[in-house]
């Protein structure tokens, strides 16, 4: 899925360790479209190499491009459901030419195995 809008809100960074141990961080940030209803999207970016990215080219105010993935996820029987950004673009510069990835793909193991 795409939006695209300005980052208005950048939250603090989060983290922790999974259940076998492994430390993780996440950083949610907050992007505000134009349109009239559902503008509002909270977002997240998952891993040390991510969070450090957005950090490094992303501020409030930007206008960006955001390419993100709906995750849900079961927990005692009820449902939690995340916007797991991939990758952010300067919404200015949307030329593939001139694109900066900030984000990579938080999937990338899994993609060994896709048919395409």
């Amino acid at each position: 899925m795409e939006v695209t809008g300005r980052i208005t809100k950048v939250l603090p960074i989060e983290s922790g360790k999974g259940k076998e141990g492994k430390e993780w961080q996440k950083l949610s940030y907050i992007v505000e479209t134009d349109e009239k209803y559902n503008n509002l999207y909270c977002l997240e970016v998952f891993g040390a190499e991510q969070v450090e990215n957005f950090n490094k080219y992303n501020k409030v105010g930007n206008d960006v491009k955001v390419q993100f993935n709906v995750k849900t996820n079961e927990y005692k029987g009820k449902y939690y459901t995340s916007l797991q950004s991939w990758r952010i673009e300067k919404a200015e510069s949307l030329d593939t030419n001139q694109h900066f990835e900030t984000v990579g793909d938080i999937h990338e193991e899994d993609n060994s195995d896709l048919p395409f």
